[in-house]
């Protein structure tokens, strides 16, 4: 693709993204979860007429995927990699700090802990990260991939790491957290610690936010894991 080809690309991708609500659909679509269009509408305050008119713009503009089940069409971002630019993109410009009690206690909920995608960010996705560093199981100095005992404890956790080897998706990613400032764990490794979380009941989601807070089974069970004192989690 020549220089000319993708400034077209990305001043069309920049153009989708400019509108407000469809940005605002964007960002909650990052806790991994599929959206009906009128789920979307009512949090975005808009119609459905315009959320419909919104969501055809994203689908066709390839950051978002749809697939109808019944009378009701469902609404994702593409891939992780495309949740991973709305993340980056969120996160660089820092927005200003939030005013009143209920947008501050938002806010804080978000930076504990969330889903970024279908991995875990905030502050308690950089604690798992850095306790798994600290035991072994991801070597930061060689790039950032899993170890060998890496690989052994996700399968241990559950994870089909034999099956890892015909994904496109890498392993182990390191994900820059945009309220952290440091790295968290996204990839396959990361999806997978992340929903055996959710299964587990580990953490738990905050309302229809992408807010995860970690409760009494998952603080034992990140001890237990992963050594880690989780008082400072909750």
């Amino acid at each position: 693709m020549t220089d000319r080809a993708q400034g077209a690309r990305l001043a069309e991708v920049a153009a989708v993204l400019s509108d407000p609500t469809r940005a605002v659909f964007c960002v909650a679509l990052l806790d991994g979860r599929a959206w009906t269009a009128g789920e979307l509408a009512r949090l975005a305050g808009v119609s459905a007429p315009t959320a419909t008119g919104h969501l055809h713009r994203l689908v066709g503009s390839g950051l978002c995927t749809e697939r109808r089940q019944g009378r009701h069409r469902y609404v994702q971002l593409a891939d992780p990699e495309t949740a991973a630019l709305v993340e980056s993109l969120a996160g660089h410009f820092p927005a200003a700090a939030p005013t009143g009690l209920r947008a501050s206690t938002a806010s804080a909920a978000l930076a504990r802990g969330r889903t970024c995608y279908d991995h875990l960010a905030g502050r308690l996705g950089v604690a798992v990260t850095d306790a798994m560093a600290g035991r072994g199981l991801i070597d930061r100095d060689s790039g950032f991939a899993l170890s060998d005992k890496g690989h052994r404890w996700m399968a241990d956790l559950g994870a089909d790491t034999a099956a890892w080897p015909r994904s496109r998706r890498p392993a182990a990613k390191e994900c820059l957290d945009w309220t952290e400032r440091r790295g968290h764990l996204a990839g396959l490794a990361g999806a997978a610690v992340c929903a055996r979380f959710l299964e587990s009941g580990w953490v738990r989601r905050i309302g229809s936010t992408r807010a995860v807070r970690l409760t009494d089974a998952g603080a034992a069970a990140l001890e237990g894991l992963l050594g880690l004192d989780a008082a400072a989690l909750r």
